[in-house]
């Protein structure tokens, strides 16, 4: 199979991509909509994509693009992420002035940053990032990123555990093109959906679903087309296989409106 995913090779969502399909072919892709793009014409067969971090939150730029429901999640995978601090050889954290890396992962380490008094550079990707240094050859620059990356582009490892929060994990998922079959053990299912724009219409739809027996793992609102209207994102597990999905949302229930069904698979946290 051909797997991409948003990055170049040594970034963690390269990282995600080797853990979930060793022995696979991957691609990166500079951009999110670059990634979504070769997965909707064909390029690659699954795509493996950071929807959630433990320290930042949704990654919007992902979760936006789960519709119009083109794209289904198979899968979720979880990668512990302890940043490490990489510059020249022989360069001291006196010597730094700037860090570059991910918007994400510069975020997930903003107060040691500040505490440093370091300038936080944005780049496309935490691997990209320590390119970047790398070819820039500055001892007053340096990148935020996985260690392993240290080596093949030649920078020394200056500080490990560069995270504000030690539970830092990112969430990914696999996405397919299409309609896949619901697995058997699949118990936990991501929707969107609208409410009426009326007093306790959220709370009623969530009522709902958890009369119906769900557990509503994460909830997210985004705009929606219409200003000042919002969608709902809600990640929720309940029993597993066809029939665990048809007990929650079958017969529809009745407080969803404009309900889109983004995937059902099997939870990695137990």
């Amino acid at each position: 199979m051909r797997i991409g995913f948003q990055g170049e090779d040594y970034s963690y969502s390269d990282q995600a991509a080797q853990e979930l399909y060793p022995d696979d072919n991957r691609e990166g892709f500079s951009t999110f909509v670059a990634a979504f793009d070769s997965l909707q014409g064909g390029e690659v067969d699954l795509l493996v994509m950071p929807i959630e971090n433990s320290t930042t939150g949704s990654v919007l730029a992902v979760l936006d693009r789960l519709l119009p429901g083109q794209v289904k999640i198979v899968r979720e995978h979880l990668v512990e992420v302890r940043h490490v601090l990489l510059g020249q050889h022989g360069a001291s954290l006196e010597d730094i002035r700037e860090v570059h890396s991910h918007p994400e992962a510069l975020a997930q380490a903003e107060a040691i940053l500040t505490h440093w008094g370091w300038s936080a550079i944005p780049a496309h990707d935490t691997a990209g990032a320590v390119r970047i240094v790398s070819e820039s050859g500055s001892s007053t620059s340096a990148a935020l990123g996985p260690e392993r990356a240290a080596e093949p582009f030649g920078l020394s490892v200056l500080l490990r555990d560069v995270i504000d929060r030690p539970h830092n994990t990112t969430r990914f998922v696999v996405l397919s093109a299409g309609e896949p079959k619901i697995a058997d053990d699949a118990d936990k299912t991501t929707v969107a959906f609208t409410t009426a724009h009326t007093p306790g219409s959220l709370a009623l739809a969530l009522t709902e679903l958890g009369l119906r027996g769900a557990n509503l793992t994460r909830i997210e609102s985004r705009p929606t087309e219409q200003a000042w209207r919002y969608r709902m994102f809600v990640d929720l597990t309940h029993l597993p296989g066809p029939e665990g999905v048809k007990r929650i949302f079958e017969p529809r229930p009745s407080s969803l409106d404009d309900l889109e069904f983004l995937g059902t698979y099997r939870s990695v946290l137990r």
